[in-house]
């Protein structure tokens, strides 16, 4: 099915921050592992998985568009060298996931594909969940302290 030009550019935008939000989550995820920060490495590996989720739903979109997906082109990965930075540098980058899926679903409904409205609606979500997340761990640091909090990640999740 042929596809508005115009979206499918949104959609490969929308596919590169994908992509970099793997990467970033992932060498967190590893860095809170090598720490001894368990429930931060299993926390952090999920949310790459998320957004796996979410580049595979967009590829497959695009191309059900006619488009191409463009799977080369990563934006800059902010790797933060602390605990407090990967949570301060991931949280900048979901709320600016969360303008761009709402660009993203405005211009979806401008050139009526309720399709991708409804795709971009649920990634929307789920990329709210991530700020939401992220808002509780600052929370937590600053009620308990950064020590306190640590130790509270060192534990072995619930399985």
């Amino acid at each position: 099915m042929k596809g508005n030009k115009k979206l499918i550019t949104v959609l490969n935008s929308l596919l590169a921050d994908e992509l970099t939000a793997i990467n970033q989550y992932m060498v967190h995820s590893e860095m809170c592992a090598n720490w001894g920060y368990i429930k931060l490495h299993v926390a952090k590996r999920k949310q790459a998985m998320d957004e796996m989720h979410h580049a595979e739903w967009l590829i497959e979109r695009i191309i059900f568009l006619d488009g191409s997906p463009t799977v080369s082109k990563l934006n800059t990965i902010n790797i933060g060298k602390t605990v407090a930075e990967m949570i301060n540098n991931d949280i900048g980058d979901e709320l600016d996931a969360v303008r761009k899926y709402n660009e993203g679903i405005k211009i979806a409904r401008e050139v009526d594909d309720e399709a991708t409205v409804d795709l971009l609606t649920m990634i929307l979500k789920m990329e709210e969940d991530h700020v939401d997340w992220a808002e509780k761990q600052q929370a937590q640091i600053e009620q308990m302290g950064m020590e306190n909090y640590l130790i509270n990640q060192t534990e072995s999740p619930v399985k």
